[in-house]
């Protein structure tokens, strides 16, 4: 048996140290992964099994808060509010975002570059920051709104009465998210090949023409991305009605909405376990209307 050769050491050598520095790499994510994410989340599932009683306790009881989260009108209540304000915000928003991007992409606009900054930078401003500003704006006593109407002698606009509320929290996530969702669509257009437009313009074809045939097709996997990103951001409403909420106690409730109802279990009501569970559910709906959406896209895709 012959001795291997120095090069044939070296490069099983450096072979085996191609092999494990793809593991070197990930292993950071991992670990925080890990810690960050999987490690809470099997916390608060331990505790979701756990119920806090007066006599006995911190017991065992299984999946009894899973039964009745389930039948809690309260949770019912606040998903479906939800699920209504995700119906009426996200196709203006991303219409929007969409509207824009085309604009933007067509270079007939002048200064583009800073309008495109413009419509960006309120994703820049913190939530709380844009809630308390437009929670004055709203403010029926000495926001400008109603301040105008009074000097119109019209009425004051209602903009926080129950009728109004949900209207009005899509238009500060409106005013928020749509420059974060013009950029992902903007970015994708400008991966489309100019030779298309070329190819589609000497065949006659104008402005119209190519936004419906060429840039809207090739916009469809940024638009499902935003519109992923679009339901789990609406589930998780949160920031909006819990300042709001100072403003107006008398529309929005601790469980004006799921995420707010959780908040308010654990650090309100001290009903920890209970708060797990509420969480637990409202990921198992983000995933299920994820998946909804995910599956309706490929299903139009498909045919």
């Amino acid at each position: 048996m012959t001795p291997a050769t120095p090069a044939a050491s070296h490069k099983a050598r450096s072979r085996v140290g191609r092999s494990s520095a793809g593991p070197l790499f990930v292993a950071p994510f991992l670990i925080l992964f890990l810690l960050l994410f999987l490690a809470p989340l099997g916390y608060a599932a331990y505790l979701s099994l756990f119920q806090e009683q007066l006599i006995g306790g911190t017991v065992f009881v299984g999946l009894d808060n899973y039964v009745t989260a389930l039948k809690d009108p309260q949770l019912l209540h606040g998903v479906g509010r939800v699920a209504l304000f995700f119906v009426i915000q996200v196709p203006l928003m991303l219409l929007l975002a969409l509207l824009f991007a085309l604009a933007l992409d067509s270079g007939l606009l002048r200064l583009a570059r800073v309008i495109r900054l413009g419509i960006f930078v309120p994703y820049a401003v913190p939530s709380v920051v844009a809630t308390l500003m437009w929670g004055y704006l709203y403010g029926p006593d000495f926001g400008p709104f109603a301040q105008l109407s009074r000097n119109l002698d019209l009425p004051a606009p209602h903009f926080l009465s129950e009728g109004w509320m949900l209207g009005s929290l899509a238009n500060i996530v409106t005013w928020e998210f749509v420059g974060y969702n013009m950029i992902i669509l903007y970015a994708a257009l400008r991966t489309v090949p100019d030779d298309l437009y070329e190819a589609a313009a000497m065949d006659g074809a104008g402005a119209w023409r190519i936004a419906w045939s060429i840039k809207l097709p090739a916009l469809r996997p940024a638009l499902l991305l935003t519109l992923l990103f679009s339901v789990i951001g609406s589930f998780q409403l949160f920031n909006e009605p819990n300042l709001l909420m100072k403003i107006a106690p008398d529309v929005i409730s601790s469980s004006y909405t799921a995420n707010l109802y959780s908040y308010s279990l654990a650090f309100t009501g001290q009903q920890v376990n209970y708060a797990a569970t509420v969480s637990f559910l409202l990921g198992l709906v983000i995933v299920i209307a994820s998946y909804a959406v995910l599956l309706t896209a490929n299903r139009r895709r498909a045919k």
